[in-house]
């Protein structure tokens, strides 16, 4: 997706291990311009599933699946990181290390909200070891839901996470492709046409 790639071009900023900065439009301030087209590419993407449910995790998940459930007209469930008072005993819960932060979070959802009758597009903002979608993937599995793809923002394909995930047999599709940070410069992956 161009607009992406030349939004991560513009605005992005590469910090030591590997971490890229995306704080002016996606995971600090939001673009809303740019996660409606986020959405529409989604929506192009996977919009003959037939989608029940879109499901991320809090919070930089939330712009884009948010996006693409206003287009498909389907409920957005996220995974809270932290369990709520005033969520019951009743979650299926998952535990996801996180690459940026350096720490284990137990990601929950309430049961009512995800069943074996949904078909789940998960969404996220980055792919960069898999252990944001594997959490997804695990909570879908104990909800007996059927996960009809993910769709990544941005996905670092120097690391692991896009082949853990495609070796399960899941559908995945990434709109920006990051090859390398050479010299904290971003390198795309150039498609094949």
């Amino acid at each position: 997706m161009k607009i992406l790639e030349e939004r991560i071009k513009q605005d992005g900023v590469v910090l030591p291990g590997n971490v890229l900065k995306v704080n002016q439009f996606l995971n600090h301030q939001i673009d809303p311009d740019l996660m409606l087209d986020i959405g529409k590419e989604f929506v192009n993407l996977f919009g003959k599933e037939k989608i029940t449910k879109i499901l991320t995790i809090e919070s930089s998940g939330i712009a884009p699946a948010m996006m693409t459930g206003l287009l498909l007209h389907v409920p957005v469930l996220f995974g809270r990181k932290k369990k709520s008072s005033t969520m019951p005993g009743d979650v299926y819960c998952a535990h996801v290390y996180s690459y940026t932060k350096k720490i284990e979070n137990t990601v929950t959802i309430e049961s009512k909200f995800l069943n074996k009758n949904d078909r789940v597009l998960i969404i996220d903002d980055f792919l960069a070891n898999g252990e944001a979608v594997s959490g997804m993937l695990e909570i879908c599995q104990q909800a007996h839901a059927q996960v009809v793809g993910v769709g990544i923002a941005i996905e670092k394909s120097f690391q692991g996470g896009a082949k853990r995930i495609k070796d399960q047999g899941v559908h995945l599709e990434s709109l920006a492709k990051i090859a390398s940070f050479d010299n904290g410069q971003v390198q795309f992956v150039e498609e094949s046409k």
